[in-house]
């Protein structure tokens, strides 16, 4: 029998060049990253005990002071080993980290992932196919095809050839959506005052008008609103409707949409990374009914899919709507290797190299099935309905109203006792002051809820954690009001961490 392959920390320090024992691939590869592993992990054991808490304490300089002592992270002439290298700097990276795995840490669209995605991560990462050729990524490219495949069948579930690419997340799926009307001919984008940045941004990107921007009530679009703003567009606009609201979570009137771009013959694109995979419940998916009318749809599933970043999926009703993203680039996808029936994978992304990331989310559905992420979804929005209710009986807190996915927006009842922005600088510092102390990560937005439609700052949660109950964010909410209530609270004090 042939001895097992050596750890390559047996290179040591001062070691040199790294010998093939490095490699985590081919023969002996599973080993060598067996060995290897335990030592990541308990790296990761110590920070995140280090850390005793949602974030770091301290705010940025604390963060910064920690990496001056720690002196691991940095270039050096000559290396430690795989194990130290390895226990080093994974302790300092989970002491450093927000864990969205805590109740505390609520503050914006990022999951706690699932493990058996993390593992599926790291066969993929050792192994190391590359998306851009189907020589580099046989299996990989097969796998991603049928994942997409069903994606976008779950999207389109009537249509004659639905189809789906991996994106890097909502932001270069809204892009794409966009391009794909303008490589169509339409170039006109119109959208929510709801809508994410990244929509305006594309628009910038592509070279197309600054959106036309539809106003919201209930940051929701007004369907009358958007058809006045059609009527002279036509068959140049594209919609970009929202399922899905990053400040509230909420969906827009997507039928009724639906129905006036029809009529006018507008393109519609939904982004709807963060509420799509409600799809996957029987009892939420009615809230994203209108969602198969859509020319394209944004889903990201590192958010209601528990996926380490990045795990967005583009999906459009027609495939032949993609091939807007056909080069050649002769050593890929050479017309000859294509007519020969070579894959070709060049045409499915914006991106050349890039990873298989459709292979985690593919492990990770057929272990859990649709239903097993349908669960999942409902257990968070479940959770907001619960933490809604507390804010609602809370006598320090006040509720913007209730949720649609699993947003919870709220604000301490003494902001509104303090004049005019005053109370804004109140919400920014109660937020900061969480943040800087270790207590919590939560989230805020500005929505038109003052006097005569004016800006105001909510708090906000977004709960992307399954497996809590409403119980596990009382402490969260009564943190929240106890140091709005702080008499030694400045709201003119200046903060280092950014808002």
């Amino acid at each position: 029998m042939a001895d097992a392959p050596s750890v390559p920390a047996a290179s040591g320090p001062g070691s040199g060049v790294a010998s093939a024992e490095w490699l985590a691939g081919g023969s002996g590869g599973a080993d060598r990253l067996a060995r290897l592993l335990p030592a990541a992990l308990r790296g990761m054991a110590a920070g995140t005990a280090e850390r005793g808490g949602p974030v770091p304490a301290g705010g940025p300089a604390a963060v910064a002071a920690t990496l001056a002592r720690g002196q691991s992270s940095g270039l050096a002439r000559h290396g430690v080993g795989a194990e130290q290298a390895l226990e080093e700097l994974s302790a300092l990276l989970a002491a450093g980290s927000a864990d969205p795995a805590d109740p505390a840490c609520a503050a914006h669209l990022h999951c706690p992932p699932l493990a058996v995605s993390v593992a599926a991560d790291v066969v993929a990462s050792a192994l190391n196919p590359s998306m851009d050729s189907w020589d580099q990524a046989p299996v990989a490219s097969e796998i991603e095809r049928e994942f997409t495949t069903g994606l976008a069948r779950l999207c389109y579930p009537d249509a004659a050839r639905p189809d789906a690419v991996v994106t890097s997340g909502g932001t270069e799926s809204n892009l794409l959506g966009l391009l794909l009307a303008r490589e169509s001919g339409v170039t006109r984008p119109v959208c929510g005052a709801n809508s994410h940045h990244s929509v305006a941004r594309a628009a910038w990107l592509l070279g197309l008008p600054a959106p036309v921007v539809v106003p919201c009530v209930d940051d929701r679009m007004v369907p009358s609103a958007l058809a006045e703003a059609l009527a002279p567009l036509g068959a140049q606009a594209v919609v970009v409707a929202t399922a899905g609201t990053t400040n509230t979570g909420r969906i827009d009137p997507l039928p009724e949409i639906a129905e006036i771009c029809r009529r006018t013959g507008a393109r519609l694109h939904v982004d709807a990374a963060y509420g799509g995979l409600a799809l996957c419940s029987e009892t939420l998916r009615s809230r994203v009914a209108g969602l198969e009318l859509a020319d394209s749809v944004a889903l990201d599933l590192h958010k209601f899919g528990w996926q380490p970043v990045a795990a967005g999926v583009f999906c459009a009703r027609g495939e032949a709507d993609l091939q807007a993203l056909t080069v050649r680039a002769e050593y890929l996808n050479a017309d000859d290797d294509t007519e020969a029936g070579l894959p070709d994978l060049l045409g499915r992304s914006l991106r050349t190299s890039r990873r298989p990331d459709a292979f985690r989310m593919a492990v990770t559905l057929r272990a859990l099935g649709t239903s097993g992420i349908g669960a999942l979804v409902e257990r968070c929005c479940a959770n907001a309905s619960g933490v809604h209710a507390m804010v609602e009986g809370h006598p320090a807190l006040r509720s913007w109203g209730a949720p649609e996915l699993s947003t919870v927006v709220f604000r301490p009842v003494v902001a509104d006792e303090l004049p005019g922005l005053t109370g804004d600088d109140l919400v920014a510092q109660v937020r900061r002051t969480l943040l800087e102390d270790g207590i919590a990560v939560i989230g805020r937005g500005a929505l038109p809820t003052g006097p005569d439609g004016a800006s105001q700052l909510w708090l906000k949660l977004t709960l992307l954690h399954p497996h809590t109950e409403p119980a596990d964010y009382r402490a969260l909410l009564d943190a929240v009001a106890t140091v709005a209530a702080d008499p030694r609270m400045n709201v003119s004090r200046e903060s280092p961490v950014a808002s």
